[in-house]
């Protein structure tokens, strides 16, 4: 509330009270339930983030003799080892191709599923039923079925299709598998949630104007679908990208499925590390911003506006 003019021009003191001036500017006793939220994100965020970032600075006595002393010791340590900078690489080649293809297969998937017919729930659930079972619990139900003495070599040797088992699991394929399992309901729910946010007389109105399916699709519906596409995908690779127990239970820990997520594990719980685990840990955090800040790029430049529509 602006101080009163006083008719020579001077201004007058205010008469609202400091308590309603305050509150104009949203400062009242409401701010208080933001406490138990900040103080979480300190105690559980903040705090953890910053304390590991400043363990990065302090290389352990073996880091700095094997690659210079100095603070940086570490992340030089990260980027001449090969054996750990490659796991870059390694994580990429797994969570960008899963993060992409449940973002795809999730968009057909989502276009039938958003009208009417029968049998629509049962199908719903059997897509999204991978959610509850967990990681553990996927990569052991891989393992029975398509192991080398899984079901599914059994039945093909039974039939003669092969000779030799196929080698489906503890490599690239097992854990591609166990990505696509468990990331592609999440993906399948988001995408869903977005198209229903798109009022169907957009499209309705191309139509009418004699735009065909694919022009409709590419000139309404993806511009519109754009943001939801990019969170999905955002979502979805951040998830793979972070990949643990999959890549060590149906995969090749130290071959190809090294991912960066089992280089921290091991300079943590084997060489007792903490600052390299740290190193690597910041170094995660920076290749998943570059990527999600690629893929912003990319959402920014289809379309700027909201969905808008029934959601």
């Amino acid at each position: 509330m602006s101080a009163p003019t006083a008719p020579g021009g001077a201004r007058t003191r205010s008469t609202a009270s400091l308590r309603h001036r305050l509150a104009e500017r949203g400062v009242d006793k409401s701010l208080w339930m933001l406490f138990p939220a900040l103080f979480f994100a300190l105690a559980l965020f903040i705090y953890p983030f910053s304390y590991g970032i400043g363990l990065t600075f302090q290389p352990s006595p073996a880091m700095q003799a094997k690659w210079g002393s100095g603070i940086f010791s570490n992340y030089v340590g990260f980027f001449k080892d090969s054996f750990v900078f490659d796991s870059i690489w390694l994580t990429m080649r797994l969570a960008l191709p899963v993060a992409l293809f449940n973002v795809l297969a999730s968009v057909p998937m989502a276009f039938k599923l958003r009208r009417r017919f029968r049998g629509k729930k049962v199908l719903t659930t059997l897509l999204v039923l991978p959610i509850t079972l967990g990681t553990v619990l996927t990569a052991q139900g891989l393992l029975i079925f398509a192991g080398r003495q899984g079901w599914l070599n059994r039945f093909l040797i039974d039939i003669g299709l092969i000779d030799q088992p196929l080698a489906l699991v503890n490599n690239y394929l097992g854990v591609v598998f166990s990505l696509v399992i468990s990331g592609f309901p999440f993906a399948f729910l988001l995408i869903s949630s977005y198209l229903s946010g798109i009022d169907p007389s957009i499209e309705a109105a191309a139509k009418t104007m004699g735009a065909n399916w694919v022009q409709r699709f590419r000139r309404v519906i993806l511009p519109l679908l754009a943001p939801g596409l990019a969170t999905t995908f955002i979502l979805t690779f951040v998830l793979a990208f972070s990949v643990f127990p999959s890549a060590r239970l149906v995969g090749d820990a130290m071959g190809s499925t090294r991912v960066m997520s089992l280089m921290a594990f091991r300079a943590f719980g084997e060489q007792n590390d903490y600052p390299m685990a740290s190193t690597i840990a910041v170094m995660m955090g920076v290749v998943e911003l570059l990527v999600i800040a690629l893929v912003l790029l990319w959402r920014s430049s289809m379309y700027k506006g909201s969905t808008g529509g029934k959601g």
